[in-house]
């Protein structure tokens, strides 16, 4: 059996060891690591009619303001996962901004169906909920995805182009390339559906999306009753309270998810296309070079197929930081989407 200072080598310059999980749900803070944010309206709707529905999609509406922004999670994640700017953006400034957190099918609240996933399908469960919330007009949504949630934001760039007013991409890509030797390629594919002790799979997931200068750091987010030792452990207890929930986590849903991700192609031309249909002005590429998951060649990528700086398009790389900008640079990030919004807010409805 391997030590938490053997799962995280990474971090034995920074001389942390990390809480092991059975540590984490002991901690003070663990019952409270999922905020208990009050939503303004949630509900469970009946998605995909005939495209292998239907079936429950649940969401959260916080907040009460006219900018109306979508927050798309990527694999694996739920709509918790988006907490800190739920409360920043929809209590914090409620008079300013409504909030859309959902769970994507296969995780979450959700329903979970065993049938093969794409991230075109998925866009289309986004639209339907987005009809039933009645946001509808042109130019009227700012739309945030990360990881695959960015493979889903980019569907939904090509469906519903005039109701976008803002596509902020993070941390994601148009299509995976293969970084790294085939063996090593297929043998991680293996590990993602390869049942593992809680601690190896809180150890991958740090490992793959943070950096462990982060994960090192003492606890920064608020805290109810006492905060952890370190960003990473505050992570594990959230990731592990979502793994431990009944029905919340599912193999078949994460699965799926993996499926749609890795199968997720936009070729050069409709990536392109994307850019001609939502406008480039309204488009922000952030990724970090950092970033384990989704490889920074994705956003270069990404960057160049859409144009570039020289046509309009926002970057926003960000030395050293991981998969996890909404977590690494909190108020960073928070910042970057406030301005984008108010920026696409400024625009003609065109």
């Amino acid at each position: 059996m391997t030590t938490p200072s053997q799962q995280h080598p990474e971090l034995a310059e920074y001389g942390q060891c990390p809480l092991t999980a059975e540590e984490v749900q002991q901690h003070p803070e663990y019952p409270h690591v999922h905020w208990d944010l009050k939503p303004t309206a949630s509900d469970k709707i009946d998605v995909a009619k005939g495209r292998g529905g239907p079936f429950k999609l649940a969401y959260e509406l916080h907040g009460h303001g006219p900018r109306h922004v979508i927050w798309i999670m990527g694999l694996g994640g739920f709509m918790k996962t988006w907490q800190r700017q739920t409360k920043d953006f929809g209590h914090s400034e409620a008079d300013k901004y409504t909030c859309l957190v959902f769970d994507n099918r296969g995780m979450g609240l959700s329903d979970k169906p065993l049938l093969r996933y794409t991230t075109s399908e998925m866009a289309k469960d986004v639209i339907e909920l987005l009809d039933h919330v009645g946001w509808t007009e042109d130019r009227s949504v700012h739309v945030v995805g990360i990881s695959m949630g960015g493979m889903i934001a980019q569907e939904l760039g090509l469906l519903i182009p005039q109701r976008i007013c803002s596509l902020n991409l993070v941390s994601t890509a148009p299509r995976i390339v293969r970084t790294l030797p085939f063996v090593e390629n297929i043998r991680n594919r293996i590990n993602l559906m390869w049942p593992k002790p809680l601690d190896e799979q809180i150890a991958k997931v740090k490992a793959d999306c943070y950096s462990a200068e982060w994960l090192a750091k003492p606890d920064e987010t608020e805290f109810e009753v006492q905060a952890f030792p370190t960003n990473g452990d505050r992570f594990a207890a959230g990731e592990i309270s979502k793994r431990t929930s009944p029905g919340t986590f599912t193999r078949t849903g994460f699965m799926c998810q993996l499926y749609a991700a890795g199968f997720h192609h936009k070729s050069a031309e409709q990536i392109k296309a994307l850019g001609d249909a939502v406008g480039r002005e309204r488009i922000l590429v952030l990724h970090g070079t950092k970033d384990q998951m989704i490889n920074f060649i994705h956003a270069e990528m990404m960057l160049r197929e859409l144009g570039g700086e020289e046509a309009g398009v926002t970057k926003m790389f960000k030395e050293g930081i991981g998969h996890v900008a909404p977590f690494e640079i909190r108020k960073e990030f928070n910042s970057c989407i406030a301005d984008r919004v108010e920026k696409a807010e400024g625009m003609a409805k065109r």
